[in-house]
């Protein structure tokens, strides 16, 4: 998703399209009523590479490490690595994550469980979360409507089931719609993220004009000025045309230094190194709610990758309850109870 023409103009850096030699990544999470985890990982690769140093996700010495060779019926070879871990807690596998060394390090990730007794049955929660990486960005929502929103994190195998499908027409024009309105908002993200931190480094020596306030309302200008000319975006910015446009030639020549390093912390935040996996969870009892997929298995799933995390949090939420029979009995026995009573009564005063 992040591979398209605008975005690779406004980086200035090489495209982060997966390697080759990254394994196809499968995280399971089983979350058990006490609260305990059991996380697995399966990782399929053409070769036979598994560098942890390149792995999406943190496992050690610690875990049950199962590797095996599986061939097609064409003959075709895929190198398999699982691992398997029981974790005593939340915090455990919280531990696991600050403690990665591997391709996603530098990505803040945490996990959250919750569990509430109420009375006749026992509710849980549990999620995975990812920080966002921008400060001043924009929810995606603000650009797509409902259904849009959920194309937007439909997992990959699935858009091109429907854009392959008997309806292909139709998804593949809704999809280069959604595209469209992603390119919109990959270049507001990066222009609002350029003018929140050049409005730090001008603070107090910047001429009226040139605040945050003034500069956030012309944003849209500033983007407008971009897109007119997109393909050369790498020399209009070295050149400082794009800068005499929004800023004027006196300011775009003397702010010229504070310009350059709030484009490379805008553009550092923007383009996240990031290697993207698919994440499921196994919830305790019946499910009630969640933001995820539904598999072929009946598993909940969330593809991950970054665009997911670009300006806002990434929750992928999940909850559950499980009936207390027990309570069930006690309140039916209660009942009975009450009502034999009462109708003891009523055969007494008759």
């Amino acid at each position: 998703m992040k591979n398209r023409k605008l975005k690779l103009i406004i980086s200035l850096a090489l495209a982060l399209a997966a390697s080759c030699d990254d394994p196809e990544t499968i995280v399971t999470n089983i979350v058990h009523p006490d609260g305990t985890i059991t996380r697995k990982i399966e990782m399929r690769n053409l070769e036979n590479k598994f560098e942890l140093s390149h792995l999406q996700v943190p496992f050690d010495s610690t875990w049950e490490i199962r590797d095996s060779l599986e061939i097609s019926e064409k003959g075709d070879t895929t190198w398999v690595k699982r691992a398997e871990k029981l974790f005593e807690s939340v915090e455990e596998l919280n531990r696991q994550y600050a403690s990665d060394s591997g391709a996603n390090k530098d990505i803040a990730r945490h996990a959250e469980f919750g569990k509430k007794f109420r009375w006749f049955n026992t509710e849980y929660d549990f999620n995975e979360i990812i920080d966002k990486k921008m400060k001043y960005g924009y929810p995606v929502s603000d650009f797509l409507n409902q259904d849009e929103l959920k194309w937007f994190f439909t997992p990959e195998n699935l858009k091109s089931e429907k854009k392959n499908g008997s309806d292909s027409l139709r998804y593949r024009v809704f999809s280069d719609t959604v595209d469209k309105k992603l390119e919109r908002w990959y270049l507001k993200n990066i222009v609002s993220e350029w003018i929140g931190e050049f409005s730090i480094l001008t603070d107090g020596k910047a001429d009226n004009g040139m605040d945050k306030e003034t500069l956030k309302k012309r944003e849209n200008e500033f983007v407008s000025i971009v897109e007119q000319d997109s393909e050369h975006f790498d020399s209009l910015w070295t050149e400082g045309a794009l800068l005499r446009e929004f800023l004027g030639e006196a300011n775009a020549l003397k702010y010229k230094t504070e310009a350059d390093s709030a484009a490379i912390i805008a553009t550092d935040r923007f383009w996240v190194s990031f290697k993207p996996y698919t994440l499921r969870t196994v919830m305790p009892g019946r499910l009630t709610g969640t933001n995820g997929f539904v598999d072929s298995a009946g598993i909940l799933l969330w593809p991950v990758n970054s665009d997911y995390f670009l300006s806002e949090q990434y929750k992928m939420h999940a909850e559950s309850k499980i009936p207390n029979v027990w309570a069930w009995i006690v309140s039916g026995l209660f009942i009975l109870f009450v009502f034999t009573g009462i109708i003891l009564r009523k055969k007494r005063k008759g």
